[in-house]
C-alpha cells in the first residue's frame, strides 16, 4: 500500500491506478462478507479465480476510457455520459464473457470508468478536480433515472422510492461525496481501516437488496462498534462468519474502496 500510494511530480496514471485498485481490492484480506483470498463471502456463483480473470477482461479498457474522454475534452461534460454508455457496456460485455454471465465488477466498471473517462479530460487529474468533473458529467442523473422513470421499476429504483436511496448513481452524481468523507476519517490508516469507514457510513445498497434495512444497519453498526473499541484479523473473521451466515455482501463498498484508492492515489 506505500508503494501504491508514494506521491510524485507527475501526473497520475489514473487508468493504471484503477486497474491496481481492483487488485488490492481483490487481495485484501479477510474482508467482511466479500470473495477474498480466504473463501467466497456471501457468494456461490462466483471466487477469486473468477474475479482475477475478470479484472485481466475490464481493466484493458480502462486506458480506453481515459482516451474517449481525451477525445471530447472541448465538450460540455452534461453531453457525455452517452459517449461513455456504449464503451461501459463493451466492457461489461468483456466481464460476463469471462466469468460466465456472472456481474463480478459491474459497479466497479461504472465508477472507474468515469473516473478514467474524467482524468483525460482534465489538465491535471488530481482527486478534487476528478470528483468534480465526474459530478459534472452525472448531473442530473438521479433525477432522469431513479426519480423520474415509468414502467416495472428497478431494485434501483425501488430503493430510491422507499428509502431514499441513490446508489452508484449518487454517489457518482455526487462527485464520490461518501468516498471524500470516509478518506478525511481513514487519514492514511491500514487499508482495513478504510473499509471499515466506509462500512461504517455508505448506504450499501447491495446489503439492503440481501437483508433490507436491518442488513444495512447490523453492518454499519457492527463496523463502527470495531472502529471504537479496537479490532484485529480475529475480530474481522468473526465479523465475515456473521455476515456470511446472514447472506450480507457489501459490495458498493467493495467498489467504493476500489474508487478510495484511485483518489487516494491522485493526491
Amino acid at each position: 500500500m506505500t508503494g501504491f500510494l508514494a506521491t510524485n511530480s507527475r501526473a497520475p496514471d489514473v487508468a493504471g491506478l484503477a486497474e491496481q485498485a481492483l487488485w488490492f481490492e481483490l487481495a485484501l484480506t479477510p474482508k467482511p462478507g466479500l470473495v477474498d483470498m480466504l473463501n467466497n463471502g456471501s457468494h456461490r456463483d462466483m471466487d477469486y479465480a473468477m474475479f482475477a480473470r475478470s479484472i485481466i477482461a475490464i481493466t484493458p479498457w480502462f486506458s480506453r476510457f481515459t482516451e474517449l474522454g481525451f477525445e471530447h475534452a472541448d465538450k460540455p461534460a452534461e453531453q457525455q455520459l452517452r459517449l461513455i454508455r456504449p464503451m461501459g457496456i463493451a466492457c461489461e460485455q468483456a466481464m460476463y464473457a469471462t466469468t460466465g454471465g456472472v456481474n463480478t465488477h459491474k459497479g466497479g466498471i461504472f465508477a472507474l470508468g468515469l473516473l478514467c473517462f474524467a482524468a483525460g479530460r482534465v489538465s491535471h487529474p488530481d482527486a478534487r478536480m476528478l470528483c468534480l468533473e465526474v459530478s459534472r458529467l452525472c448531473r442530473g442523473l438521479v433525477e432522469r433515472e431513479l426519480a423520474s422513470r415509468t414502467g416495472q421499476a428497478t431494485a434501483g429504483q425501488r430503493q430510491y422510492q422507499q428509502f431514499g436511496f441513490t446508489g452508484a448513481r449518487g454517489e457518482a452524481e455526487s462527485g464520490f461525496a461518501t468516498v471524500r468523507k470516509v478518506l478525511t476519517l481513514w487519514q492514511g490508516g491500514t487499508p482495513h481501516e478504510l473499509l471499515l469507514h466506509l462500512l461504517a457510513i455508505n448506504q450499501d445498497t447491495n446489503l439492503v437488496s440481501r437483508g433490507g434495512m436491518a442488513g444495512l444497519h447490523y453492518v454499519q453498526e457492527y463496523a463502527r462498534q470495531l472502529l471504537a473499541e479496537g479490532w484485529d484479523r480475529e475480530a474481522l473473521l468473526e465479523m465475515d462468519k456473521a455476515l456470511i451466515a446472514r447472506n450480507l455482501s457489501p459490495g458498493g463498498s467493495a467498489d467504493l474502496l476500489s474508487v478510495s484508492w484511485v483518489l487516494a492515489g491522485c493526491g
